[in-house]
């Protein structure tokens, strides 16, 4: 059965409407609806169906931005700065490589792995993939995100693993994701796994942290 007050709250997010979202968010809320509904039912419904739209002809990254400070903001009301939902199921380092000044993708993946209960380490935008390296040999994590919204950063991820495995990481998963990297294959980026959306990249981590291997 349709919740009108959900439905507002996707509305909101794909008109970019943080303002009205953070509303519908606070009234679910009221109402007694979880916070893992309203990530399901409310912003990866949006996100969904905003990423279906990002097609070559339709992509419009002010359309994006806009929807994504909506999304963040809800999720700052369900996670406010300062608290922690349960971390449980693993750590996973996130970055957008050397070169890339874009990290919305990111942060949103970021804020519904620790919405989903990860702990999440994240390196910031353009981060040089030494630096990434660093960072996951330090924290050993189940997997690292990489994202990718610029054909420059294609290079440098076809290079990761190769780097990775010299300092004895290779076997931590790469996931690759954003509007350019997943117009690719993850044989052709040589890594394990290309996430058509940020719930996608989530599904696989899941897998992956039940013990499943892909």
């Amino acid at each position: 059965m349709s919740n009108p007050t959900m439905d507002l709250l996707v509305t909101a997010l794909l008109d970019g409407d943080q303002a009205q979202a953070i509303t519908a968010t606070r009234n679910l809320c009221d109402a007694g609806v979880g916070h893992a509904q309203i990530i399901l039912d409310g912003v990866e419904t949006a996100m969904v169906q905003l990423d279906a739209k990002c097609t070559v002809e339709e992509f419009n990254l002010l359309e994006i931005m806009l929807a994504g400070r909506a999304v963040m903001g809800v999720m700052k009301e369900l996670y406010p700065p300062g608290t922690r939902s349960p971390q449980t199921k693993g750590t996973v380092v996130l970055a957008s490589l050397e070169g890339d000044i874009h990290d919305l993708g990111k942060n949103v993946l970021k804020m519904i792995l620790i919405a989903k209960g990860y702990r999440v380490v994240d390196c910031g935008k353009d981060c040089p993939v030494e630096k990434l390296i660093d960072v996951s040999g330090q924290e050993g994590p189940l997997a690292i995100g990489v994202s990718g919204l610029l054909t420059s950063v294609i290079p440098q991820v076809r290079r990761l693993r190769e780097k990775m495995t010299e300092r004895r990481l290779g076997n931590i998963s790469i996931m690759a994701g954003g509007a350019t990297l997943k117009q690719a294959s993850a044989e052709s980026l040589n890594v394990d796994f290309v996430a058509e959306t940020a719930f996608d990249g989530v599904s696989h981590l899941e897998y992956i942290a039940g013990g499943g291997n892909e």
